[in-house]
Order: structure tokens, then C-alpha cells, then sequence
């Protein structure tokens, strides 16, 4: 386990994520909340399709802003940043669009289709161990200079995912609540960057509601770190066992952390049976591709109500639809 830093760090404020929705307007798709038909009797449910995206996860709204937010000289060396691949693909399509090089280190086990994505927005790729995911990014920044854009743990970095929270709450409006209840948010959970805007934006601008991280049962050091009040690390071999593969990371980050314990009402884990449930819901009923990490939150809904606060109404962060096609029809082939 790793002890709380005893200097608390600063947390990211909702002027941070409105000044960064400014500044990645261009770059990034301001998604809808989909109403879902099929949601049960006297739980109305809203999906927020971030796999809409350009690069079909919310990573892009991320990495858009801080790449927006290099210095000349910064730009000019070029970047670097791990992922499994959403991320990897955000800061390749977002560095494209901003002129800049960007070099991309990316464990051996990602998918193909995202290993061919990233690639096809002109990034350099290195393919590493698992264990050396988080290692040699570093000693690239200290071999040539590049700029290190991490996927979760930074300020930027959550202050650009937090514009889903922006979005949710203006788009929500008031709060309609039905006997005192208030709205229900189910956020995806790896490293914690998505969670952390998302309850940061929605805490701030709309208080009752409740905000929910959802994270698979095979790599549930989000859900442990929670109950604990420590940031707890699972070893690669414990999460890499999950299929959702964008969710496989071994420990929330240090300021991510910060945030989950201020903002965060919870941590609710889901099953991989649950989650490719949830995978053909989303396709057949919602008309959505999504990959199992966003399908997450479908799956808290539809297996884990009992785990839920009361909601008057619940929104889904569907956070990314880059999925193997064939694994895609594995699933579909298990209904």
C-alpha cells in the first residue's frame, strides 16, 4: 500500500474545467445524453456516449488540453505518453491537429485495432511489458526532452476529462428530484483522471447529486483504495485478467486519489460477465458500439441497483467504443 502524501495537492477547480472546455472546443465532439427506452420502470436512465468521439473514447478532451497548453519550446521537442490505447490515440490525433511529434509507448497486450488506430494519426510507437508501461516514458523525457502527457495523473489531464461533467450538468438542468432524491452519476474508474473531473465539475455546479465509480471486480484497486483510505497498487497480473482493457491500470494516481476522496460517493465492481452483458445491451437496445471499460456503468445499473443511492435520474458515462471486432462478436456470439 502507499501511505497519503502528508501534503495534500492541489485539486482541480470548476474554473479549471470550464477555462478547458474553452480551450478544447474545437478539438474535442460535445457529446448528447441519450435517453434510454429501455430503462426500467421508475429509474429513468441517460447515457453519455464518449465514444462519439473522434477517437471514440473521452480521452481526447484530456490530452486536447494539454497538449493546448505546451509552450513553444515544449512543442517543438515533441511528446510522450503511455496507454493501452485510448489514450494513446487521443494524444497521436490531438498532437496531429496541433503540429506536434508525438511518440507513444503502449504495453504489448493492447488490441489490435487500437495499436492500428494510433499508428494511423502518424504517432511513433514503442511496445513494452506491461511492467514497463509507466517506466520508460520517463527516461524518454530525459533522453530527448519530449513533454510527458500522462493519462491520468495531472492537473490538465483532469481538467479536460471533467468538461463530460460540464456537459452532464448543463444538459441534466435543473434537479427534478422525485421524493428528495437527487441525480445519480456512474462514472468508469482506472487511473481515476475521468472520475475526478467528472465529480469535481458535477459536485460543484450541481451538489445532491451523487457521483459513482464503476470499475471491474478483477481489477478492483479503485474500489479497495475507497474503503481503505489508502491508494492501494494490484499487480498487473491481478488486473490485466479483466477484459476491460482500458481499465487495467494498478492504482488510481496520487491527485486523482485526492479527488475521488473529496468529491466520490462511492466505488461499485462489476463482473466481466456483467460487463459483456452490458456490451450486447448498449449494441442492441442503445444502437451503441462500446467497448467492455465503457460498458461499465451500463452494468452497474442493470446488476448492481441494490449498490446504488436512489436516483430520481442516473446517467451512464459510456467513456470509449474502441473494441477489438472480433472480440465484439465474441460477445454477441455469448447471449
Amino acid at each position: 500500500m502507499t501511505a497519503i502524501p502528508t501534503t495534500a495537492p492541489s485539486l482541480v477547480t470548476l474554473s479549471d474545467i470550464q477555462a478547458a472546455a474553452d480551450r478544447i472546443r474545437d478539438l474535442v465532439v460535445r457529446t448528447p445524453l441519450l435517453p434510454c427506452a429501455w430503462a426500467e420502470a421508475g429509474r429513468p436512465l441517460w447515457l453519455k456516449p464518449e465514444s462519439l468521439q473522434a477517437t471514440g473514447a473521452f480521452k481526447l478532451r484530456g490530452a486536447s488540453n494539454a497538449l493546448a497548453l505546451l509552450d513553444a519550446g515544449q512543442r517543438a521537442r515533441g511528446v510522450v505518453a503511455q496507454s493501452s490505447g485510448n489514450h494513446a490515440q487521443a494524444v497521436a490525433y490531438a498532437a496531429a491537429r496541433l503540429g506536434i511529434r508525438a511518440t507513444i509507448v503502449m504495453p504489448d497486450t493492447t488490441p489490435a485495432v487500437k495499436l492500428e488506430a494510433t499508428r494511423g494519426y502518424g504517432a511513433e510507437i514503442l511496445i513494452v511489458p506491461p511492467a514497463e508501461r509507466d517506466v520508460r516514458p520517463l527516461e524518454l523525457v530525459a533522453e530527448h526532452g519530449y513533454a510527458h502527457v500522462p493519462p491520468y495523473d495531472d492537473a490538465r489531464i483532469i481538467a479536460g476529462q471533467g468538461t463530460v461533467g460540464l456537459e452532464i450538468a448543463e444538459d441534466l438542468g435543473a434537479d427534478h428530484s422525485a421524493a428528495g432524491e437527487g441525480d445519480l452519476v456512474l462514472v468508469p474508474v482506472s487511473g481515476g483522471g475521468l472520475i475526478s473531473g467528472v465529480a469535481t465539475a458535477i459536485k460543484a455546479l450541481s451538489p445532491t447529486t451523487r457521483v459513482i465509480a464503476v470499475e471491474p471486480e478483477l481489477a478492483a484497486d479503485a474500489a479497495e483504495s475507497f474503503r481503505t483510505g489508502r491508494r492501494v497498487t494490484w499487480t498487473p497480473e491481478q488486473t490485466y485478467r479483466t477484459i476491460a482493457d482500458g481499465l487495467r491500470t494498478t492504482s488510481v494516481g496520487v491527485l486523482p486519489f485526492a479527488h475521488i476522496r473529496e468529491y466520490v460517493d462511492g466505488v461499485v465492481t462489476v463482473s466481466d460477465e456483467e460487463i459483456a452483458s452490458a456490451v450486447r445491451v448498449l449494441g442492441r437496445k442503445a444502437r451503441l458500439v462500446a467497448e467492455p471499460s465503457g460498458a461499465v456503468t451500463t452494468a452497474a445499473y442493470l446488476y448492481h441497483a441494490a449498490e446504488l443511492p436512489p436516483a430520481a435520474r442516473t446517467v451512464a458515462v459510456v467513456s470509449g467504443g474502441n473494441v477489438d471486432p472480433a472480440k465484439y462478436l465474441e460477445y454477441f456470439g455469448g447471449a
